[in-house]
């Protein structure tokens, strides 16, 4: 059995993320002592395991609890499901890269525009309504539209100069920048953490993306973003 402090060790996860997934039913400690310790068995790691790999292929909390609730059949289901929209979110994604590098001289002279062609990104995204389109989070997303995706990415920039207080290598600022990282992510396209460290270093650089990150959060809130995701890269 181990502690919830060896377990946030061992998994990367904070001991305010775990007691927040026992506070959700998703994930409970195997005993709790007569001090209130929580303890953990080898089953409640691996089941912390999937956990993460679910987290990380963008499954909402709620969704990772059904999932698991509903057993390895369902999960292996929507695993595969998952992965083949993020495998061709990826795709597109380094096509626009190749387009990108034609543009400045970097790749061959023959200019190809299938990058973006939206017929392959509407096909994913009616099958994202088929799967989520049921549930309040899709509704807000399609009734938000561009504009609103641009406001939530301001509404988290606004909530790093709220933590600006813990410092950027706090599992607060941490947290943060995995939730952009996420955002961006859902919202607009694969975030990769190198791709996450270079955006950290463009928000500083860029006079526009710092004047309006500043806006946000206060001055030098651009700087602590950026930080708070260097912490966040490199933990």
């Amino acid at each position: 059995m181990k502690t919830i402090g060896e377990i946030s060790r061992l998994s990367g996860v904070s001991i305010r993320a775990l007691r927040h997934y026992d506070a959700i039913g998703l994930l409970r400690p195997t005993a709790v002592t007569e001090a209130g310790y929580r303890l953990y068995d080898d089953a409640a790691i691996e089941k912390l395991g999937h956990i993460l790999l679910l987290r990380e292929l963008e499954f909402p909390l709620a969704e990772i609890r059904r999932l698991l609730d509903g057993g390895a059949a369902r999960t292996h289901k929507a695993l595969g499901e998952q992965i083949a929209l993020l495998e061709k979110r990826r795709d597109r994604l380094s096509a626009i890269i190749r387009f990108a590098k034609n543009l400045y001289g970097q790749g061959e002279n023959t200019m190809d525009f299938s990058a973006f062609d939206k017929d392959e990104q509407n096909r994913l995204r009616d099958e994202a309504k088929k799967r989520w389109g049921q549930t309040d989070a899709w509704r807000e997303f399609e009734a938000r539209g561009e504009a609103g995706r641009e406001d939530g990415l301001m509404a988290i920039f606004a909530r790093f100069g709220a933590v600006r207080g813990f410092g950027p290598g706090s599992d607060e600022a941490a947290a943060l920048a995995r939730e952009l990282q996420s955002f961006i992510t859902a919202h607009y396209y694969t975030c990769t953490d190198e791709i996450l460290a270079s955006l950290g270093e463009m928000y500083c650089a860029d006079e526009r993306f710092k004047a309006n990150i500043d806006g946000a959060g206060g001055p030098g809130n651009a700087e602590f973003v950026r930080a708070a995701i260097r912490g966040a890269v490199n933990r």
